[in-house]
């Protein structure tokens, strides 16, 4: 089941005198938090966004309410959350939070090689970690290697012929 809200980031800081918070981003980067029109607490509480802006690589947010630096400083430390709701996702293009936790199966005779445990982005390409058994494989997440992302089947999809032997047992 898909969770309604993730993880966007963690408020780092108070920035200035007038209330704003510097959010280090933990999502797609400083600009998709400055995109948002919220953000929400883990007890629920949501905090509406005032104006945000990118600085360097964190998001400076002015909330509604919060309006001095003292004020601010009692949000520091706390991790941000967003409303899946809120963010549009083009098609094929899924939150990491989505990924993690699938079963990664062979698209050629359908074993299943263990369970995506992590989502390392390199910049190139993501690199799926698969864990089996307690080792863990790096699986490249390219076109020619995973061929069907299905987060509601539970499933990855992956080309094991491209990757040479890679799950086969070692003896």
């Amino acid at each position: 089941m898909k969770k309604k809200y993730l993880e966007a980031g963690k408020i780092v800081g108070t920035h200035a005198l007038k209330g704003e918070v510097r959010i280090d981003p933990w999502c797609d980067g400083p600009d998709f938090i400055a995109g948002l029109k919220r953000l929400f607490l883990k007890d629920g509480t949501e905090l509406k966004i005032k104006s945000a802006r990118v600085h360097k690589n964190i998001t400076i947010v002015h909330f509604d309410g919060i309006d001095t630096a003292q004020q601010a400083e009692e949000y520091k430390g706390k991790i941000v959350y967003l409303d899946r709701d809120d963010v549009y996702l083009p098609e094929g293009v899924n939150f990491i939070q989505d990924i993690i936790g699938l079963v990664a199966v062979d698209d050629n005779n359908g074993e299943e090689y263990g369970k995506i445990t992590d989502v390392i982005q390199t910049g190139a390409n993501d690199v799926y970690q698969v864990t089996r058994d307690g080792k863990n494989y790096l699986i490249p997440k390219i076109d020619e290697v995973v061929s069907e992302i299905d987060v509601d089947g539970g499933f990855v999809r992956i080309n094991t012929r491209i990757l040479g032997g890679l799950f086969e047992d070692e003896d």
